[in-house]
């Protein structure tokens, strides 16, 4: 074995252990330790646990893609989600239009427009891509 298999092997051993996501005990605790991280470092790039914090997330977003694929949604089943999550009736959504307006967006038969979907994104306080 050469000198820099020795350094790396050595280095893998406490190293491997934090940077492996194999199953949901494993991903529980990388989300925890990317938690601590974050409320350690947040977003400050120069500090030595940066990088750590870097791969972490993006070892637990290759997790949460393989085992947790999000859904297909579109723009009308976000509107309806965040509806009922606020208990909001069609009416209620004149920004975007009419009753009948938004019931036609809801069932399909109609597009949700760049308007719309910046008056929506403003009232729910989320990313007009929730829309799109």
């Amino acid at each position: 074995m050469t000198m820099l298999a020795r350094d790396i092997q050595d280095g893998w051993a406490a190293v491997a252990p934090i940077l492996s996501i194999r199953d949901e005990a494993e991903y529980d605790q990388a989300v925890q330790r990317l938690n601590a991280l974050l409320d350690e470092i947040g977003a400050n790039e120069s500090h030595p646990l940066y990088e750590l914090l870097d791969t972490l997330g993006t070892l637990i977003q290759a997790y949460e893609n393989e085992h947790h694929p999000m859904p297909e949604c579109s723009g009308a089943d976000m509107l309806r989600f965040l509806m009922e999550e606020r208990g909001l009736r069609q009416s209620d959504l004149s920004e975007i239009g009419s009753q009948g307006v938004v019931s036609e967006i809801l069932q399909g038969k109609r597009e949700l427009n760049i308007r719309q979907v910046r008056a929506l994104a403003k009232r729910f306080n989320v990313s007009p891509a929730v829309f799109v």
